[in-house]
């Protein structure tokens, strides 16, 4: 006897790529998809209303955990409403919402509305550089004590650092450490006064071996060597005439250095960005640290 035609499958029905897409397109147009039913049908137009605020609302409020201090600097409503624009032109495209969220530093250099905040992009970029150096992979930090050794045993000029998944610099004409700070829970109240005169600053972003997400605000001369160690440069080539004291004390302090190599040649360790485009686990964003 042959097995009957599978329901699912038979001609005339549709597939359900075409109706998911319908689906989501339907979130953000203000229209019904074709083909909802309901026990009465004058209630699909309004039970899919429902619907499309409670994603509407789910995306926003994964969206201001992922960028708490964004939000904090433009309001809860407002934030709300350009959630929703960002969420349009910008919807998920993976089920894990930590990803989510990587386009919101050029939505906001493109959405009018914030154009009076200039900052407000590259502040969403130190947040994302935070989640980045949260959920980065793992990795075994080298011992002060082997790491001041290799130092020691070798020229400078061919000593190559292996830096930490989780590390990323950031440059910005805006003083982002300064802002992202003074939203924090406990800030000094005075702090926000102060950044009226602030100018541009850097800052290293990491993981350190005890889960903790570090924010180190840097000068323009540490931000100068970690950026060169960063792109594998050796650190006689990294220093460049300047004292990289500062920058090797925050690296061994944070444990982000994974391993040392004095062989030019040698892979210097997990790779840290070395210009705008994003890599998973670490970027530098180029711009005037003062």
């Amino acid at each position: 006897m042959p097995a009957p035609p599978d329901p699912l499958t038979r001609p005339g029905l549709p597939t359900h790529a075409p109706i998911e897409a319908a689906l989501a397109a339907a979130l953000w147009q203000g229209t019904v998809p074709a083909g909802l039913t309901a026990p009465d049908p004058q209630e699909i137009a309004r039970r899919f209303a429902v619907y499309r605020n409670n994603v509407a609302h789910g995306l926003s409020a994964a969206l201001a955990r992922r960028f708490p201090v964004v939000a904090r600097l433009v309001g809860e409503d407002f934030f709300a409403a350009m959630a929703r624009a960002f969420a349009a032109e910008h919807p998920p495209r993976d089920p894990r919402l930590m990803q989510w969220g990587a386009a919101l530093p050029g939505f906001l250099q493109g959405f009018p509305p914030v154009a009076a905040l200039p900052y407000l992009p590259d502040v969403a970029r130190l947040e994302i550089a935070r989640g980045t150096a949260y959920h980065a992979a793992d990795a075994d930090p080298m011992a002060p004590d082997r790491l001041a050794a290799a130092l020691s045993g070798a020229a400078p000029e061919s000593m190559r650092l292996g830096l930490h998944p989780s590390v990323t610099l950031l440059s910005s004409p805006w003083p982002i450490v300064g802002i992202w700070r003074a939203n924090q829970a406990g800030a000094d109240p005075q702090a926000r006064a102060r950044l009226r005169n602030a100018r541009g600053e850097a800052a290293l972003v990491a993981r350190t071996p005890s889960f903790e997400v570090v924010v180190e605000l840097l000068d323009a001369a540490t931000h100068a060597v970690l950026s060169a160690l960063a792109q594998g440069a050796p650190l006689g080539r990294a220093a460049d005439g300047r004292d990289p004291t500062e920058a090797l004390t925050l690296l061994l302090r944070h444990g982000l250095v994974t391993r040392c190599s004095a062989d030019p040649g040698a892979d210097p360790g997990p790779d840290v960005a070395t210009g705008s485009d994003p890599i998973p686990h670490s970027e530098i964003m180029k711009g005037d640290a003062q």
